[in-house]
């Protein structure tokens, strides 16, 4: 670890069920921010108390899929907002720096690639983008299955000026001996991913809402493509506390059970071992928790 890790926020939908905020499916995390914003607030509050570094707008529900076409209609912006605000709050009030990342999901859906609709992307995402921008310090485009979501995002920012990150998700439904080259959920390389977060101008490229075994595949597949073009572009992890998920199945479409293995111990030896094959940002998706930043922070990536 010769450069300080960076250390981002975990889940937010579980933390925001522990702390007793309404959750429920279909609009899950985003929930909260209808019926009790205070509590976006408090987890955002005790994840900078945790030590993470970088905060995530609450924005990754606040989609038709989980809202419904009427409400996102109605009032997506002024949720995406209100997320931004949060978080932006949180952050200001903390006692030392940490930024807000703005949260841009795929906007047709987790882990399903090929529902993805370029003529409405752009619609979509635009509406999260104006209304995070006055609070966020990054963009960071979350679990993203495929190149072309990726490519929907950067359109939908580059007039903000603001730094881009890029994370995508990968395929776990097989071993990383059995895929070969690491993929992404819709079947691409993360070489070809890499390449294209370079091409984009990303100023970073994560991994995320995968299982942690997939992980170093993608580390490796990503800095081999950065070395190989001469670009200093940090490469990061945060996983998911979930068994595989298929194909098939849609993250958040039902509330999957957490994986028993994956506590603050074993999640931080994770951690370790992603830093010492080159990542240097680090967090939690579903099912990561704030003990586990403090674990990250105060145990496992203290430097």
């Amino acid at each position: 670890m010769s450069k300080k890790t960076i250390i981002l926020d975990g889940g937010m939908g579980r933390e925001l069920e522990r702390v007793g905020a309404p959750f429920r499916q279909p609009e899950w995390s985003a929930l909260a921010l209808i019926e009790g914003p205070e509590y976006v607030r408090k987890v955002h509050d005790e994840y900078i108390a945790a030590g993470a570094d970088v905060i995530t707008t609450n924005s990754y529900a606040v989609v038709p899929f989980h809202i419904g076409e009427d409400r996102f209609a109605k009032e997506g912006r002024t949720l995406a907002a209100l997320s931004g605000t949060l978080a932006r709050e949180a952050a200001d009030a903390a006692p030392r720096s940490v930024r807000v990342a703005g949260s841009l999901p795929p906007v047709f859906g987790s882990y399903q690639p090929e529902l993805f609709d370029p003529a409405r992307a752009g619609e979509l995402l635009g509406v999260l983008v104006e209304a995070l921008e006055p609070s966020v310090d990054l963009w960071l485009t979350e679990t993203q299955s495929s190149l072309i979501e990726v490519k929907a995002a950067h359109q939908a920012i580059r007039h903000t000026g603001k730094p881009l990150w890029i994370s995508y998700t990968l395929r776990d439904d097989v071993s990383s001996e059995e895929m070969g080259e690491a993929q992404l959920r819709s079947g691409e390389t993360v070489a070809d991913g890499a390449r294209l977060a370079a091409e984009l101008g990303a100023e970073a490229l994560l991994f995320n809402c995968a299982m942690p075994e997939v992980m170093d595949a993608a580390i490796a597949a990503a800095s081999k493509v950065f070395s190989d073009l001469g670009k200093d572009i940090p490469v990061g992890v945060y996983a998911n506390a979930f068994p595989s998920q298929q194909g098939d199945e849609e993250a958040n479409a039902t509330v999957t059970e957490v994986r028993a293995d994956l506590d603050p111990e074993s999640y931080g030896n994770w951690a370790k071992r992603w830093v010492n094959n080159g990542a240097s940002i680090i967090g939690g998706c579903c099912g990561i928790g704030t003990n586990h930043i403090h674990a990250l922070s105060t145990r496992y990536l203290c430097n």
